[in-house]
C-alpha cells in the first residue's frame, strides 16, 4: 500500500515540476538555439530572467528524477545528497549560461551583465552628470557589482531548499508513516509557495520601482512583505529539522535564522547600491543611520529596516510556536499531568 501511494504521490510530484518548469525551460531552450545558430541573443529575442530560473527549474528536476533511488539507498541522507546534487546542478547551468550566453543590442555583452539590466525595467533619466546622482537605476548602471549575483544566489537557494525540503520531507513520511514533520513542512510549503509567487511577480513588476531611491507606498510594502518572507521561509526551513527540541531550540534557532537571511539580503543591496538603500518614507524612521541631514543620500539601513530585519525573525518564532509540532519537552510534560 505504501509503495503504490509513494509512487503515486512521486509522478504527481514530478508532474508538478516538468508543469512548472516548462516555461523556464522553453526560454533556456530557446537561448541556447539561438546562440548555437548565431552565435548571440538579440535584445528582442531575450526572454526575461532565464537565470536563475532556468538553472532553478533544471535543479529541481534532476533532485527529483534521483527520488527513488536516493530515499532507497542514502534513506535519512537522502535530502542532504539531493541539495547537494540540485545546488551543484543549479550553479553549474547558472555559471555556464552567464558566462557563454551573449545579449547583442548596440552592444554585446555576457548575460550575467545583461540580466542587471533587466532589473532595471524602466528608463534611465539623461540628467546632467553628477559626481552623487539622484536614482537607484544610474547607481546601477554606473558599476556593475558582484553583489547584485548575490541576491540571485542566495534566493535561487533558498527556493530549491525548500522545495526539496517538502518533496523529500512528504515523501519520507509515506513510505515510513512517521509524521512528526508534518506540520513544519505544510507550513514550509505555504512559505515557500507565498515567496516563490512574490519571485514571480517580482520579474513582471521590479515591485513597480521607477528608478528612484524613495520608492512608492505600494512598492515599499511589497519589499517589505518580500524581505520578510525570505527570513520566515528560511527560518521555517531550519526549524522543520528541530522538531522535537526543547522549546528555546525549536522556536529560537529558525527565530535567529530568519533575522539572519533578512539581513543578508538588506546587506547585499546596501553593497550594490554602494551603501544606499530603497526609501519607504521620509523622516527619521526612514533616514540612513550612518547620514546626517546635510548628506544628499542617506547611507546605511535606517530605523525601519532594522525593524523589518527583527520582525522576520519575530514573526517566525511567532509561526513556529503557534502552528508548529509540541516538542519532546511539552509531550512529556502532559503525560506526566496525566
Amino acid at each position: 500500500m505504501e509503495k503504490k501511494r509513494f509512487e503515486k504521490y512521486y509522478l504527481l510530484s514530478l508532474a508538478g515540476v516538468l508543469t512548472a518548469s516548462f516555461y523556464p525551460l522553453y526560454m533556456g531552450i530557446r537561448v541556447v538555439a539561438d546562440m548555437l545558430t548565431r552565435g548571440t541573443v538579440m535584445k528582442e529575442d531575450y526572454p526575461k530572467y532565464i537565470i536563475p530560473y532556468t538553472p532553478i527549474s533544471l535543479a529541481l528536476i534532476v533532485g527529483m528524477l534521483f527520488m527513488p533511488w536516493l530515499l532507497k539507498y542514502a534513506k535519512r541522507a537522502a535530502l542532504f545528497w539531493a541539495s547537494v546534487l540540485s545546488t551543484g546542478v543549479f550553479f553549474v547551468s547558472e555559471l555556464l549560461l552567464e558566462t557563454k550566453v551573449v545579449v547583442t543590442s548596440t552592444f554585446s555583452v555576457t548575460l550575467e551583465d545583461w540580466q542587471m539590466y533587466m532589473c532595471i525595467d524602466f528608463p534611465v533619466p539623461k540628467s546632467s552628470m553628477e559626481s552623487f546622482r539622484e536614482t537607484a537605476a544610474e547607481i546601477l548602471i554606473g558599476n556593475y557589482s558582484p553583489a547584485f549575483k548575490m541576491h540571485f544566489y542566495v534566493i535561487s537557494l533558498i527556493i530549491i531548499l525548500t522545495a526539496l525540503n517538502c518533496f523529500y520531507g512528504f515523501a519520507h513520511m509515506i513510505q515510513s508513516g512517521e509524521k512528526k514533520r508534518l506540520r513544519t513542512l505544510t507550513m514550509q510549503a505555504v512559505s515557500g509557495a507565498a515567496f516563490l509567487g512574490l519571485c514571480i511577480l517580482a520579474c513582471f513588476t521590479a515591485f513597480f520601482r521607477d528608478g528612484n531611491i524613495r520608492v512608492s507606498l505600494v512598492s515599499a510594502v511589497l519589499m517589505t512583505v518580500f524581505f520578510v518572507l525570505f527570513g520566515i521561509t528560511a527560518g521555517i526551513y531550519a526549524g522543520s529539522f528541530l522538531n522535537g527540541k526543547p522549546k528555546w531550540i525549536f522556536v529560537g534557532i529558525p527565530a535567529v535564522t530568519a533575522s539572519a537571511m533578512t539581513t543578508l539580503m538588506y546587506i547585499g543591496e546596501m553593497i550594490l547600491l554602494k551603501g544606499r538603500l530603497y526609501r519607504f518614507g521620509s523622516g527619521f524612521l526612514f533616514r540612513g543611520l550612518f547620514s546626517n541631514r546635510e548628506d544628499r543620500f542617506d547611507m546605511g539601513p535606517a530605523p525601519v529596516d532594522l525593524i523589518i530585519m527583527l520582525a522576520s525573525g519575530i514573526i517566525c518564532a511567532c509561526i513556529l510556536k503557534a502552528f508548529g509540532l509540541k516538542t519532546d519537552e511539552e509531550t512529556f510534560d502532559k503525560e506526566d499531568e496525566l
